[in-house]
């Protein structure tokens, strides 16, 4: 309902045979652009503020280029870069990106891939990933200890820097063997693009980053890789046979250009690295321990593609555990309740949550209650205007529901801010005339913002932080507020102490709360919220255990760090106080 922003997806292709060989079998040089080009396509859903590619071409001659990039901004981005490729993106290796910015930071020059340059082949790294770090302070700091000056303050291009200044190292290590070999001039070069060993990059880069990444990154020299963090936050998956090897975010993208079953396909593990060597040697290197799997859930309830087998099966049982908490809402009054869902993403949880209703021999009746009409000119400024605008992205199918007669349930993946909800929703099903609403989220209450590549609202922006803060304010309960700040502000890396906000209160005691914040002024229909139980969501999902964002678990010291420090800059800044 209300978009969810993505950083990023990724797609690596490595050609293992001469481009001769899929000219002859294929038709065309192009076999591994079009696959690039398909890969891209099917994972547009994860970002469309821009895209870029990068190539490699392993048969081009020492003093003439080798390495090519293409980027373009919009939500047109693969169209327009594919359009002007042409035959200089003739090459073996292929990188491809799409990016949905979670800082806020828009133009060409933080659109990936990024890219380091040298004379030196070898020394030439190009850089892109779906993966937000939180602590490039301490990483920029680690930079200019050295002496270096980094041209711009982000992530990607810090980690950029970081990695290129541990590729020069590896590469100078190899010039001193090489030399000691007694091996001079274009002998040297060679010894070194042979011998490069991308895993002493990573092993003394990845240990500075904290965050959820799948960092992919291609050489001068002919080396890919892609590196998982050690929590297994981000998602990758990948595929090898004779002919290629290829890595992509998501398994069904694979599958469905490669024309592959699932089990064909490998996920790459936590602190796991896949290299694929200048000569087409295809690895897997553990680049740092392997945590606690905390593989992001999220990813099962709303981003990735729900034509994946497993996810399409984690997002029916999401809707069918919720049928116990539905039917006491109504009563258990099946005969007279009217069941639908918020297109389009809620629609497999939909599909579980009627199925669970006819196991218990139960007539359901399904309507397809609304529609997504429009979207909405950001041209328009005045506030006025944009609300009325919000009113009306969705609309109802009128007399699909008894008035005064029917309730009316109605699922969705997620409740975040709630705007959706107040400005649009409930005020269109209020022309109904239902006679109850049970608005189901098939996730948990949403209590903390993502930091690991989710572009979620600011913790004062969730309506179930909202509303905890109302219930101390109405219960005369401000030592907590006072309390959790002391302790965000002065131990900010024991524990995320955010957490002691929700701690007096049940999940249905917020709920109320969050329908009287949310209710529109004149809405005749009563409210009532179910939502997924923890329990229930690591039952429908038991192998993506990440869900920082509804226990406050954060996995990483980063992501407790930036949940305290953002409690102290909303009371500070929102409440204007100084505790």
């Amino acid at each position: 309902m209300e978009q969810l922003k993505h950083e990023c997806g990724v797609a690596l292709i490595r050609l293992l045979k001469p481009l001769s060989y899929y000219e002859h079998k294929y038709g065309t040089w192009r076999y591994g652009l079009d696959k690039l080009y398909l890969m891209m396509e099917k994972q547009h859903n994860r970002g469309q503020e821009g895209a870029g590619v990068a190539c490699v071409n392993l048969d081009a001659p020492i003093g003439e280029e080798y390495m090519f990039r293409e980027r373009a901004l919009g939500k047109d981005a693969i169209t327009e870069i594919f359009r002007h490729i042409d035959g200089s993106f003739a090459g073996q290796l292929y990188m491809g990106h799409l990016r949905y910015s979670t800082t806020g930071k828009s133009g060409l020059q933080y659109v990936h891939p990024f890219l380091r340059r040298n004379n030196w082949r070898a020394k030439n790294l190009c850089l892109c990933g779906n993966f937000n770090m939180t602590n490039m302070d301490e990483v920029f700091q680690s930079l200019t200890r050295q002496g270096q000056s980094p041209r711009f303050y982000g992530d990607a291009y810090i980690s950029l820097e970081l990695m290129g200044h541990r590729l020069d190292r590896e590469v100078e290590r190899l010039y001193v063997e090489a030399t000691e070999k007694g091996l001079e001039d274009t002998d040297i070069t060679r010894y070194i693009e042979q011998n490069l060993q991308i895993s002493n990059v990573l092993k003394t880069s990845m240990p500075h980053f904290d965050g959820g990444y799948v960092m992919c990154g291609l050489t001068g020299s002919g080396e890919m890789f892609a590196v998982r963090d050690p929590w297994g936050i981000r998602p990758a998956f990948w595929y090898q046979n004779d002919e290629i090897v290829v890595l992509a975010s998501e398994r069904p993208v694979i599958q469905t250009c490669f024309d592959l079953a699932a089990e064909d396909i490998r996920e790459l593990k936590p602190g796991q690295s896949l290299i694929v060597r200048q000569g087409g040697e295809c690895c897997l290197e553990q680049i740092l321990p392997a945590q606690d799997t905390k593989a992001c859930s999220f990813e099962r309830i709303y981003f990735s593609r729900g034509s994946d087998r497993d996810i399409y099966n984690e997002r029916k049982r999401l809707g069918e555990q919720l049928t116990p908490a539905i039917l006491q809402a109504i009563d258990h009054d099946v005969e007279h309740t009217v069941f639908s869902y918020i297109p389009n993403t809620a629609e497999v949880a939909f599909y579980g949550m009627t199925d669970g209703i006819r196991k218990l021999d139960h007539n359901v009746r399904t309507e397809k209650v609304v529609w997504k009409d429009i979207k909405l000119r950001t041209f328009i400024s005045d506030g006025a205007e944009r609300n009325d605008l919000a009113a009306h992205v969705y609309d109802i199918t009128y007399g699909s529901l008894q008035p005064y007669e029917d309730n009316l349930v109605i699922i969705d993946d997620s409740i975040v801010r709630g705007t959706t909800l107040k400005e649009s929703i409930f005020k269109i099903l209020d022309r109904l005339h239902p006679k109850k609403i049970v608005m189901v989220s098939s996730s948990p209450q949403i209590r903390y913002p993502d930091y690991y590549g989710i572009d979620m609202p600011s913790l004062e922006e969730l309506c179930a932080f909202r509303a905890a803060i109302a219930l101390i304010k109405e219960r005369g309960m401000e030592q907590v507020i006072a309390e959790t700040y002391r302790k965000c502000k002065t131990e900010p890396l024991s524990a995320n102490h955010v957490r002691g906000i929700y701690a007096p209160f049940t999940v249905d005691e917020i709920n109320p709360m969050i329908v009287e914040m949310l209710r529109p002024k004149g809405m005749q229909a009563p409210i009532e919220l179910v939502f997924q139980s923890i329990e229930g969501l690591h039952k429908a999902c038991p192998k993506h255990l990440g869900d920082w964002y509804f226990t406050g678990h954060y996995p990483t010291p980063g992501g407790i760090r930036m949940v305290n420090q953002a409690f102290v800059n909303y009371v500070e800044k929102k409440l204007k106080l100084q505790l």
